[in-house]
């Protein structure tokens, strides 16, 4: 996780992301090998614990990123990294299956919410706050999708601009996504908060009616996490 002190005055994601371009190769094998070793071994328990539901949909800085009907029986929450290749895993793999299967029918509330594990994932996330609700779970996709031609980029910035640039977004307006420190300091308290809160140590993390599931599961290891939760609903 990123944790320099950018000079005062300056936006420490641009200075971060800036600075990481000559050594973005590096940061790929120390990121990945990194997130490969936690999730990795998140992926042997089904539920790691459980924490309070209430306490867990408490109301942040910044808006939930949401899909799904409001008064659905079983929320899911997932705490995830644009940088993370387990997480690219997850949103290709399984959360298609998830939507089509729960959340499109009315069972499931799904939540993303942010923890980038490095400055790069921080402005990704950035940007994708910055689209605007309508597009943010598209471009999430697409972030997703071609993430081995931006995360770990030998010049990030140019590669995200392009992506940034598909979903309508201008240079001037990249740009000023990625200076905005409220908006940074919005990433920054839900990624805190869900390490000391709630104890999240990896990417991908999801909380199903507060079940904890570290690591990408199955659809069918999900399925046997909200079934039982929809039998007492």
């Amino acid at each position: 996780m990123a944790g320099r002190k950018a000079p005062q005055g300056a936006n420490k994601t641009i200075i971060a992301l800036s600075a990481a371009v000559a050594a973005a190769a590096v940061g790929y094998a120390v990121f990945f090998n990194k997130d490969a070793s936690i999730v990795g071994s998140g992926t042997q328990a089904v539920a790691a614990a459980t924490v309070d539901l209430g306490a867990l949909m408490e109301k942040g800085p910044l808006d939930e990123n949401i899909m799904g009907k409001e008064d659905a029986p079983v929320t899911v929450i997932e705490y995830s990294s644009m940088t993370c290749g387990h997480c690219a895993d997850f949103h290709k793999n399984v959360l298609p299956a998830l939507k089509e299967k729960y959340i499109d029918t009315g069972k499931v509330r799904y939540i993303l919410r942010e923890f980038p594990l490095d400055d790069v994932a921080t402005g990704a996330a950035m940007l994708a706050r910055c689209v605007g609700p309508v597009r943010y779970f598209s471009f999430v996709d697409v972030m997703y999708e071609r993430q081995k031609d931006w995360a770990f980029a030998q010049q990030p910035l140019p590669e995200m601009l392009k992506l940034a640039k598909q979903a309508g977004m201008t240079e001037e307006r990249f740009n000023q996504c990625l200076s905005d420190q409220k908006l940074l300091d919005g990433i920054n308290w839900v990624q805190a908060r869900g390490e000391t809160k709630f104890r999240v140590r990896a990417t991908p993390t999801l909380f199903v009616n507060g079940v904890e599931l570290r690591g990408v599961k199955s659809i069918s290891q999900i399925d046997d996490v909200i079934q039982p939760l929809l039998k007492t609903n």
